[in-house]
């Protein structure tokens, strides 16, 4: 289905077709009639299938039309700073057309940034996107008026509550009308989001898009390796790939800077990203990561379902993820915006059972590479064995297999400053004929 066969407006698709986004994804074919009809919803997807256009259009369509704001109108929650920043990106493209105003609220800023953020929630606006402990935050200073909000939305959910974030969003609950459409996004449907969905939806819409594999534009393989292997095979692939713009994923904080370290020392222009970075030093080293000054970017999930760069060349699962959906996530920050990608695990003893796991939701084997000799010996690939235990066969490298043919396909703007306003209504007639127009930096599967 196009979009123009929704119940979208001419300047919601006028910023559609200058971004160029034509054919709708599967969750925004469904959601976007069911939000127009006012009815609460509960919709799993995974990221990466066009969530975020998929509440954001019908509902800028909807405050458009509406007075301009003296309160809050809507609220998009995002467990991380990352994602509020790219949902907000996202809006700047489609309320391009449109007297929407909005601000994004998170934490790690200064001083200065908090007041501006502060004046703009007490000044009221279209949309708030905001992490739920940095709305905390606001609003027990006090001065915030939330009994207005038409629309709240939850995007990544079941992420927030794996985060601890339950108890805030039933305090931010607290603050709402009873009267209002809300918003549900997941991308799994554990027993604590059914919880979630009880305790703060009425009689909602349920919208189920199964988890999609990983386009056939990935080129998609495996390492079987020792533990101790991992990093000199990394330094292997990296000789491997023509354009220098890699990401490796680890595991944990502590891997990812030890990583980072030992990369270095190796004399590559490597940025790691982690929790432990404040703001500000992440947005730096995204910075340069997009401008070509850093070449690996070594980093935990907090990146896989943030990160907005469309000429990734290769991912790297230094550590083998645990769930099919973190590893569609990861892999799929290559092979974007029509391009091809390379993306290849590195799968240890310990972690073979896993990745087992992971092929049997593929459909097929992924192809074990051939290592050189000076790597040494390796283990034979054996995912029915337990965790841990040598399957390795005496004098053999044991990383020969070859993949069977895949059985399935599949198809597969600059943030203003916090706390201002963008597009007021005064200056809505003269939107029309701005420059330049919307770029298509973003896609709409974010």
């Amino acid at each position: 289905m196009r979009f123009d066969e929704l119940d979208l407006s001419d300047d919601v698709l006028d910023a559609l077709e200058a971004m160029r986004f034509g054919e709708c994804t599967p969750i925004q074919e469904k959601a976007i009639p069911v939000i127009f009809e006012k009815r609460d919803l509960i919709a799993v997807a995974q990221t990466g299938t066009g969530k975020t256009a998929a509440y954001l259009l019908p509902v800028i369509d909807m405050l458009a039309d509406e007075p301009e704001p003296e309160a809050v109108s809507c609220i998009v929650m995002a467990p991380t700073r990352e994602l509020a920043q790219q949902i907000d990106r996202q809006l700047e493209g489609f309320s391009y057309f449109l007297p929407i105003s909005s601000v994004a609220i998170y934490g790690g800023t200064d001083g200065k940034e908090f007041a501006r953020q502060q004046n703009g929630l007490k000044k009221g606006a279209d949309v708030v996107i905001a992490t739920p402990g940095r709305l905390i935050a606001h609003l027990q200073l006090g001065g915030i008026d939330l009994s207005r909000v038409q629309y709240f939305i939850l995007d990544e959910a079941d992420r927030m509550l794996d985060m601890g974030f339950f108890d805030d969003i039933m305090q931010i609950v607290k603050h709402l009308p009873e009267e209002r459409q809300t918003l549900m996004f997941s991308a799994t449907m554990p027993p604590k989001i059914q919880q979630l969905a009880k305790a703060i939806l009425h009689n909602p819409v349920e919208v189920k898009i199964a988890v999609s594999r990983p386009t056939e534009k990935i080129d998609q393989s495996a390492c079987v390796v020792y533990e101790n292997q991992k990093t000199p095979v990394l330094r292997h692939l990296f000789k491997s790939v023509a354009s220098q713009r890699v990401i490796v994923f680890a595991s944990s904080k502590l891997k990812v800077k030890d990583l980072a370290k030992q990369l270095r020392q190796s004399g590559r222009k490597v940025g790691e990203m982690h929790s432990d970075l404040e703001q500000d030093a992440r947005e730096a080293v995204m910075h340069d990561f997009r401008a070509g000054h850093i070449d690996i970017l070594v980093a935990t999930d907090i990146v896989a379902r943030g990160i907005d760069i469309d000429d990734i060349a290769m991912v790297v699962n230094y550590d083998v993820p645990r769930e099919a959906e973190d590893y569609v996530h990861r892999i799929g920050r290559t092979a974007r915006a029509g391009a091809g990608g390379v993306a290849v695990t590195l799968v240890s003893e310990g972690d073979m059972r896993w990745f087992g796991n992971l092929e049997s939701f593929l459909g097929y084997e992924v192809t074990k590479r051939e290592l050189p000799a000076e790597i040494g010996e390796t283990p034979t690939y054996n995912p029915s064995r337990g965790r841990g235990g040598s399957n390795r066969r005496p004098g053999s490298r044991g990383n020969k297999g070859r993949s069977k043919k895949r059985a399935d396909k599949n198809s597969s703007g600059a943030k203003s400053d916090n706390g201002k306003s963008r597009n007021s209504r005064s200056n809505r007639n003269n939107n029309r004929n701005r420059k330049p127009k919307p770029n298509n930096n973003s896609s709409s599967k974010q």
